[in-house]
Parts: C-alpha cells; sequence; structure tokens
C-alpha cells in the first residue's frame, strides 16, 4: 500500500476521490494548472458515465494528472468476494478507458471506496494496480465550511506522505477553496506537490 509521496524535504502529494465533478473538477483543474502541479484522481465510474463526465475525465489526462480506479460507483466492498471484486474493477477500466478514447490507458493505482479495503487490495494488486492508502484527510464528507476545511487541510499535508481530498461525492467548491488557499501557502513556504511514490 502506497502512502509516500515522492522525492524529499518539503513535499506532499495530492490525490482527489470520488470524481469527476463537472465545474469542481474544472475549477480544481485550473487551478493545479495554473500553479503547475500534478495531482492522482481516484474517479468513480458513474461518474465518468455522467454527463460531462467524461470531458472532465479527458481534461485530468491531458493536464498530466494520474488516475486511479475508485470502482464503478459507491459501494462499499468490504464483504465483496474476490471474482465480485475483479469484475467491478476491470468494468471500471473499461469505462475509463472508453471514455479517454484508449484501451491501453495506464490506471497505476486503486482506492477503495469508504476506505472498506476487504480483498480489494489484493484483487487490484493482480490486475497491475498499486493502491493508495487512506491517510491525512480532511474531513470534508462531515462539511463543506471552508474556515474548518482549511484548517484541516493544514493538518493534514505532512511532509513525504499523501493527502486526501474529495473533487466529487456531493458539493465540494468548499473542499476547492481550501486547497487554493492552503496550496497557495504551502508553495510560497517552499512545499513541492509530486505524485505519489510509484507502484
Amino acid at each position: 500500500m502506497i502512502s509516500a509521496a515522492s522525492g524529499n524535504g518539503l513535499v506532499a502529494s495530492l490525490t482527489f476521490d470520488d470524481g469527476p465533478n463537472g465545474a469542481t473538477t474544472e475549477r480544481l483543474l485550473d487551478f493545479l494548472a495554473e500553479k503547475s502541479i500534478r495531482a492522482t484522481f481516484c474517479v468513480i465510474g458513474e461518474n465518468v458515465d455522467a454527463p460531462g463526465g467524461a470531458q472532465v475525465l479527458r481534461r485530468i489526462v491531458a493536464d498530466g494528472h494520474l488516475l486511479a480506479n475508485h470502482t464503478t460507483s459507491f459501494a462499499d466492498m468490504g464483504e465483496w468476494g474476490a471474482e465480485e471484486i475483479e469484475r467491478d474493477l476491470r468494468e471500471n477500466l473499461e469505462i475509463i478507458r472508453r471514455a479517454l478514447g484508449d484501451p491501453s490507458h495506464g490506471v497505476p493505482y486503486f482506492r477503495a471506496p469508504n476506505g472498506r479495503w476487504g480483498r480489494t487490495s489484493e484483487v487490484a494488486a493482480r490486475l497491475g494496480m498499486a493502491s493508495l492508502a487512506v491517510i491525512n484527510t480532511i474531513d470534508d464528507w462531515r462539511t463543506q465550511d471552508v474556515a474548518t476545511l482549511t484548517e484541516n487541510l493544514r493538518a493534514a499535508i505532512r511532509a513525504g506522505e499523501l493527502v486526501l481530498a474529495h473533487d466529487g461525492g456531493g458539493d465540494r467548491n468548499g473542499t476547492v477553496d481550501a486547497v487554493i488557499a492552503v496550496v497557495t501557502e504551502r508553495l510560497a513556504e517552499g512545499w513541492r506537490f509530486t505524485l505519489p511514490e510509484a507502484p
């Protein structure tokens, strides 16, 4: 399970779950592009298939970000059997690649919805995907209060580690506001935002 950001010193890796999510993800992408930051987007198949989802996914990839398979839906896989998990992960890979128009596009990472792993990590590994740990979260599924999320994100960004926020799964504009504020602060302090440690 990968929990480290690549690089040394004041580095951290931004990961975003549950998208793509239309204008919210686009706004996040605008900021990341402005700051020349690459991140990892853990995408849900039903959101890729939703109106506009494929277009946003194509922009994510065109902007140089990496993808993680976050399954076809928000289902809790903690008690699923290996065959059922594999069917879902393969289906989501097909959704992603169909949306991109690239049947061999690489999806190097996996993250289980709701942090409920069960047997998912071992199945993902057999399909060539390394699991991204769920650490350093900002609890943005509990609130979209910008002040709260800003403080949470300041605490969650730790040198050499991943940080998890959400661009999908509901209104995440508060999350994006917090990301813009805190990442801008950290950049001014000399931090770099890198991709996760290579699988």
